[in-house]
Formats: C-alpha cells, structure tokens, sequence
C-alpha cells in the first residue's frame, strides 16, 4: 500500500488507462475530478476542479491532492496516538482509517494507539463483522498462503469486498483502546489490546494538539485525528506527477 498512495502512477490506474485507450476511446468521455481539503475548522472545502477528456485532469488534481492531503516529516515516527470519533467510529472496517493515514511514516517496531471509544464491531454488516471475526486481520503473506487465505480470499469475494488485510503486518504494532469491545475480541483478530480509560488517562485528547507533543515524563508522541491528512516521510513519495506508459483517456 505504501508503494501506492501519494503515486498517480500505480498498476491500478495503468489498468483503468489502458482499458480506457483501447476500450472507449471512440465515446465523448469527459473527465471531472475535485480536490477536497479539510480545512481548520473541520468542514470540506473544494481546492481544485479538473475537466479534460484525457489524463492530463487527473494528472494535474493529484498533484494538487499531494499538497493539501498529505503532510510531510522529516522522520519516521516511533508512536502515533489517534482518537476515534465515537459519534463516527464504530467500526474497525472504518476506523482502520487510523493505520492507512498513519502507516507510511511509521517506524519499523514503531507502535500505533488507536483511542476507540465508540468502538464496538467490526464490520459495518453483520456478514462482513462474522467473517472478520472468523478470519481476523492476518496480513497479506498469510492471507496468500494455505487453504485458510484460499477460503477467506473466497468468502471475500463473495461478498464483494476486503478486509484490508495489508493493514496488519510485522512492520509496527497497532494497539486498540476499544469502548465496547473486549481484550479477547481485539486479540482474536489480531490487534494488541489496551484498556482505553487508563490510555486516555495519559494520552488525553483534549490536552493534546495534532502533531507532535511531549509527555510529563519526556515521551515524544505525534496525535493525530483521522480527518488529518495522510501522513507520511519527505523524499518517499515521488514522481506523483510521473507520466504514465499507457496514456489516453482517463478511467
């Protein structure tokens, strides 16, 4: 995942480019893309708007995505704290937005703390939250290998979705602080478990500001929030603006 977000040149788009030169190149397709920001005070705000009929549009509003979506550091970062919403968090299917904001600037061994109040599933539906619960977050090498990876990977396409089992790895440890979910159903996925009134205790939200702040004892943590910008580590992600070997019109 990290070889892919921040690039506009992917294996993914190359597929919807090349599909798009050889496959509708004869329709009157035109392409419109927005660039969305958060801004301070936490509302949506439109920052670009492409139209073309070809990839230049796409090209031109990832660039400007890379600007206002992603902030940059300097290093990588040995423990990140970030609080879940629990008036919009409810769920690790979306809560994991937690790992996939934060992952590109972990360090190897680092460890993420993910603050989950309103935490109480795992699925948005209960099929997706029963097959999470059976196969839990194993990684992908596990996921590829063995019967088991076969008849998760098969039950997930039956249902037409993913688990985003890349999410789990043995790069850093993602610890959950859950509201309404015990020790034993954290762990029984895969996830490290801590009990989230004595984490808040010393990782408070609201004492803490976005970005980086220091302990009483001298830690060094960096917060973060899930309508943050992707965070990652300046020089690791280039060529965002790269042309791609398959160009006609946008997929």
């Amino acid at each position: 995942m990290e070889r892919m977000m921040g690039h506009s040149d992917t294996p993914v788009r190359r597929i919807l480019n090349y599909a798009s030169e050889h496959f509708t190149k004869h329709l009157p397709i035109v392409y419109v893309h927005t660039v969305v920001e958060r801004g301070a005070d936490g509302k949506l705000v439109v920052r670009g708007l492409y139209i073309s009929d070809d990839i230049s549009g796409f090209d031109k509003g990832a660039a400007l995505s890379l600007k206002v979506n992603f902030e940059m550091l300097d290093a990588p970062l040995k423990k990140v704290v970030v609080y879940l919403d629990p008036s919009e968090f409810k769920s690790t299917w979306l809560g994991n937005k937690s790992i996939y904001r934060t992952r590109m600037a972990m360090a190897d061994g680092g460890e993420l703390i993910v603050l989950a109040p309103g935490l109480k599933e795992f699925g948005e539906d209960k099929e997706i939250d029963r097959l999470i619960r059976k196969y839990g977050y194993r990684g992908t090498p596990a996921d590829a290998g063995g019967s088991q990876g076969q008849s998760r990977i098969a039950e997930q396409s039956q249902r037409g979705g993913t688990f985003h089992s890349w999410l789990v790895g043995s790069r850093f440890n993602i610890t959950y602080c859950p509201g309404q979910l015990t020790r034993q159903e954290i762990e029984s996925v895969n996830f490290q478990y801590a009990d989230l009134k004595q984490m808040t205790q010393r990782y408070d939200p609201a004492k803490l500001k976005d970005g980086w702040n220091t302990m009483p004892d001298g830690e060094k943590i960096f917060t973060s929030r899930t309508r943050r910008s992707v965070v990652g580590i300046s020089g690791t992600i280039q060529g965002l603006t790269k042309q791609t070997k398959h160009r006609g019109k946008q997929g």
